[in-house]
């Protein structure tokens, strides 16, 4: 089971006899089924939202509804259900239309329910264990995208809309946004999972992050050490340790003992062996002073 079906179970099990859920049948219906002068054909492979249509046609117009199963054996074995109505037909187009037409001045809890139907039809989101994070709904006409994400963004969703080869695509990548949409459909479970997969993808980014820094931190204190000890060198072929003071001099001695080491540490052990405290940034005005004398010695030659 994907993600997105496991999404779509469990929000038509939710109990929903609310007004609103006449939006999400409305939507639903506008977008995933076959709409002629005698009938409304509907067609599924997913029997828990044939089950939450037949629910809510029944709740909603108290018609009669024809019910078939349809068994395909191509490629792989599935079922199609397929749902007819031939009852109230102007009435629920009549509801179709109003609902599309009103959509962006109703409440939020109806433009909730009105995503809930165009997810159900034709939205998806991508299992959070996937490198990107990804919700979206596939549409065939342009104004009907630019409509979704226009609700979309009423809500605070950051969405944009793009021209695939034969549809539309209205997609959202912000995990944080992704998480609000599955909360604002009340998949609870779905949303359980999505965020335990985002709290550890988020550490395990900020270990990576925290590593890297460590490992640049390590590579530059090593090129600074290596720059100190060569011109300790440097120092020491010209014959120029002598205009040094004794404190620098004495610095250079363990630098030289304790080359591998960051200017904290080397702080840290010179302070321990000699009874005279220094901090970091002591030992580097030392390391100024060897560089400023190496400089100044370069310059003149």
């Amino acid at each position: 089971m994907t993600y997105t079906i496991q999404i779509k179970d469990e929000i038509t099990k939710i109990e929903d006899n609310s007004p609103e859920s006449l939006i999400s049948l409305c939507v639903y219906l506008r977008f995933n089924s076959d709409i002629t002068k005698d009938k409304i054909s509907i067609f599924t492979e997913n029997a828990s939202v044939a089950r939450w249509l037949f629910k809510q046609i029944k709740s909603h117009y108290n018609i009669n509804i024809n019910l078939t199963t349809r068994t395909i054996k191509r490629f792989k074995k599935r079922n199609i259900y397929i749902l007819e109505i031939k009852e109230k037909l102007n009435i629920i187009e009549s509801d179709i239309n109003n609902t599309f037409n009103n959509i962006l001045e109703a409440s939020n809890e109806e433009k909730i329910a009105f995503l809930k139907g165009m997810f159900l039809s034709c939205g998806s989101i991508s299992d959070p264990k996937k490198n990107q994070y990804h919700l979206e709904f596939l549409i065939k006409d342009e104004q009907d995208a630019i409509l979704v994400n226009n609700v979309l963004i009423s809500l605070d969703f950051n969405s944009k809309y793009i021209k695939r080869e034969r549809e539309y695509m209205v997609y959202i990548k912000s995990s944080e946004n992704i998480s609000d949409f599955i909360n604002a459909l009340g998949a609870i479970n779905a949303l359980f999972y999505f965020e335990d997969i985002r709290i550890y993808k988020d550490h395990k980014n900020m270990v990576n992050r925290l590593n890297n820094c460590e490992q640049a931190n390590v590579e530059k204190a090593m090129k600074t050490s290596r720059e100190v000890l060569n011109n300790i060198k440097y120092l020491e072929d010209n014959d120029l340790i002598g205009l040094l003071d004794d404190r620098t001099k004495e610095i250079i001695e363990y630098k030289k003992r304790y080359p591998e080491t960051s200017l904290g540490e080397l702080a840290d052990i010179v302070s321990l062996e000699t009874d005279k405290s220094i901090t970091k940034s002591g030992i580097n005005h030392h390391m100024r002073k060897i560089n400023e004398l190496v400089k100044r010695h370069q310059n003149n030659h």
